[in-house]
């Protein structure tokens, strides 16, 4: 792959990783708060609120990221697997991709929770068996940071993988030469 590309690539990436992480932050200053709660008796309201859109934005970003870093990963190995290379799954990648999928899944996780208690909830329906519940603080925050920690390593997985195949290369070309 051309640097140019490569460097294209990783920016999107990075991109779509700061954008859901900022939208995180968004969300938890926009989420509803204990104020906005209404009881009536045994019922009760709570309003929407912004933070389902950047909820939902901060899903979307994080999946796209994680899905374009996974095919760079998974391309570069699939070129490199017919070349004689010196290892053939590097452990390292392997455990960063590994967090990196772990990241990206508590952090959907908790995204998704957080995102769909932002919707309204109506007096008598509530989010949960007729009941209200209110994001705490720190959600949307916390899985920001774990959003930052899946993109940061899924890039350094593709780092990794795509700078074994130019080094693999580059000692194949100095091997021809001699």
């Amino acid at each position: 792959m051309g640097n140019l590309v490569c460097v294209l690539i990783f920016s999107v990436i990075a991109s779509l990783g700061l954008v859901s992480f900022a939208s995180c932050l968004v969300a938890e200053a926009k989420r509803p708060k204990k104020g906005d709660l209404k009881l009536d008796r045994k019922l009760c309201f709570l309003p929407a609120s912004n933070a389902f859109e950047f909820g939902v934005a901060s899903v979307i970003c994080l999946s796209l990221a994680q899905i374009i870093g996974n095919v760079i990963v998974c391309a570069s190995y699939y070129w490199s697997r017919g070349k004689a290379t010196k290892a053939e799954k590097p452990f390292l990648t392997t455990i960063l991709l590994a967090f990196s999928w772990m990241s990206f899944g508590v952090a959907v996780m908790l995204i998704s929770a957080a995102t769909s208690m932002s919707t309204k909830q109506p007096y008598g329906d509530g989010w949960l068996d007729g009941e209200c519940y209110i994001v705490r603080g720190g959600v949307y925050i916390s899985s920001g940071v774990l959003s930052l920690a899946a993109v940061l390593a899924l890039l350094g997985a593709a780092g990794m993988m795509i700078r074994m195949n130019q080094t693999d290369q580059g000692q194949k070309v100095y091997a021809q030469q001699k």
